[in-house]
């Protein structure tokens, strides 16, 4: 990496919400002119800090120093935009078009400057991110997802801010789509600061930078790097609080001891005085003498317990105890090899068991969000709840996939064989939006009293105020978290899981959570997710691919 100059320097921003509620507090940092994955948890105030950056967000205080000028990535594009208005373009191309048609205007000129082979220059950017080159006159409701997002990359490639920021750019994008965004931030030029939960967008970054408190700290390497510095730190910082802690108990002990032996000796002395062993003058000599070291003893005793108390509080701020989502999903109840659910596309169908995890694959638009949706409204108990079936695939009319299937592949089908199937959402639109979080909660969990119901939204870090608020009210952090709290603490406990991209609005540390409740599950899962980091983390039984209605096993990993 060639030596990085600061082109982002915060000075003491802080930045508050018109309810008076403090965002960030007095950060200070700066970022350098590479590729900086900017990581934080939910709610630490990437975002905001992004629009301060930006200069969308004004701060309260302090100051933002840019080298260039700043581009910014959109989140949401409007579906009516055209694609070459979307890169930038669409002046410029109108204008060499329209003089090549033979409209010899002035102002066509103007706009085209220097810029004459803007088309192509277009075309080739479009393609090296995997888009058609007829793209650049269709409007965004015309490309997919996925297409959408790298056009809107490509726009900002092509425009060439020197400095480049993106939010969350691979969200909901499947794995052609992150492949390619990948590859175009390995080949970036010039400052990127990127707010992404992506741990392989974050293994192309030169910088790694953490918001943390608001405060921003600097590692010089990519996300693994990181997080290994990260624990090797906080295992050293824990083995000092430790230490440090048993010194104090020493330095207390000596303390306490050191008060017993002289008070001891006081009153052997004054025992003594009051048996006139020894004459008046010496005694009281002795004893002001006594009372001089005594003091000095004891205050050379707290000293060392003060100093002792000191280290253990500095070495106590070295350790992180952060509040976490607590995800413990209870026992369902479900026998091994009891039949679950059944997926299938006509001529093959796979038996899902408990406990077995499913991952569903695929391209944006496959239909997997839709299949998902036909296996949780599926949802029934089957006539042979306690059959034990392999979740190997079986030929049609051999199994549980029902009679012989025609010669041809019909699309994907889904069939839940219990009741009992908790589902999450990616729009997580399952939740009454003018109800409460305890409202909510109590309808999921309707036999559990309400200082029960307030208990378990605190381990989803939902509490005071906040539960009384309705939903639509809440962030976008607050309602995953309060859609995941209704499926996992729902009574009775769902025998089947239904995830579509759950770690899309998690931050790192909850699906580190997630992942140990979902290893931990005794009834079954299916997931649909790009994330193959999550997905190799959870180690699925089966991973099934959907294309234009055909699913396939596929090697897991």
């Amino acid at each position: 990496m060639p030596h990085a100059s600061p082109a982002v320097v915060l000075d003491r921003v802080t930045f508050t919400w018109p309810d008076g509620t403090v965002a960030l507090d007095s950060v200070s940092g700066a970022f350098s002119d590479v590729r900086t994955g900017l990581i934080g948890r939910n709610g630490a105030g990437k975002s905001t800090l992004l629009g301060l950056i930006a200069g969308t967000r004004v701060p309260a205080s302090g100051t933002v120093f840019r080298s260039g000028t700043v581009d910014v990535m959109p989140q949401r594009v409007p579906e009516d935009t055209r694609v070459a208005a979307l890169l930038g373009v669409d002046t410029s191309l109108d204008a060499v078009r329209a003089i090549a048609s033979g409209d010899v205007d002035q102002r066509h000129f103007d706009a085209v400057g220097d810029d004459w082979d803007v088309e192509a220059r277009a075309q080739a950017a479009l393609a090296e991110a995997g888009l058609p080159a007829d793209a650049l006159d269709r409007r965004v409701h015309a490309l997919s997802g996925g297409e959408a997002v790298l056009a809107a990359l490509v726009g900002v490639r092509l425009r060439g801010a020197p400095i480049a920021l993106l939010d969350e750019p691979t969200n909901n994008l499947d794995r052609d789509a992150r492949a390619r965004v990948y590859e175009l931030v390995r080949s970036w030029r010039g400052t990127l600061i990127v707010v992404s939960h992506d741990t392989a967008l974050l293994e192309q970054m030169d910088e790694t930078t953490e918001l943390y408190g608001s405060a921003l700290t600097t590692f010089g390497g990519p996300y693994s790097a990181w997080r290994a510095a990260h624990e090797e730190e906080q295992a050293a910082a824990r083995q000092a609080e430790s230490a440090a802690r048993q010194q104090v108990r020493r330095e207390k002990r000596d303390r306490i001891h050191q008060d017993q032996v002289l008070a001891i000796r006081t009153a052997v002395g004054n025992k003594a005085y009051a048996e006139k062993r020894v004459p008046k003058i010496i005694m009281g000599a002795r004893k002001r003498s006594a009372q001089v070291s005594a003091g000095r003893l004891r205050i050379e005793a707290r000293d060392k317990e003060m100093e002792a108390r000191a280290v253990l509080d500095a070495a106590e701020r070295r350790v992180r105890d952060d509040e976490s989502v607590h995800i413990d999903l209870p026992d369902p109840g479900v026998a091994a090899g009891r039949r679950i659910a059944t997926i299938g596309d006509g001529e093959r169908s796979w038996v899902i068991q408990g406990p077995e995890r499913v991952a569903l694959i695929g391209p944006n638009g496959a239909g997997k969000t839709t299949l998902l949706e036909r296996l949780v409204s599926s949802g029934s108990v089957s006539s042979e709840p306690d059959d034990v079936h392999n979740s190997a695939s079986t030929a049609a009319g051999g199994g549980a996939g029902g009679p012989e299937g025609p010669p041809r592949r019909s699309p994907a089908h889904a069939t839940a064989h219990t009741d009992r199937v908790g589902y999450l959402s990616q729009r997580i639109d399952r939740l009454n939006e003018e109800a409460t979080p305890l409202e909510n909660l109590r309808r999921a969990a309707p036999g559990v009293g309400d200082v029960e119901l307030r208990n378990r939204l605190a381990r989803f870090l939902l509490r005071g105020a906040t539960v009384l608020r309705p939903v639509s009210a809440l962030s976008g952090g607050e309602r995953f978290r309060l859609a995941l709290a209704c499926l996992v603490m729902a009574e009775p406990a769902p025998q089947l899981l239904v995830l579509d991209e759950p770690t899309n609005n998690l931050d790192l540390d909850t699906v580190d959570q997630l992942v140990a409740a979902l290893s931990a599950f005794r009834g079954a899962v299916v997931v649909v997710s790009h994330d193959d980091g999550f997905l190799g983390r959870i180690d699925p039984d089966l991973v099934l691919e959907l294309r234009e209605g055909v699913l396939t096993e596929v090697a897991s990993g």
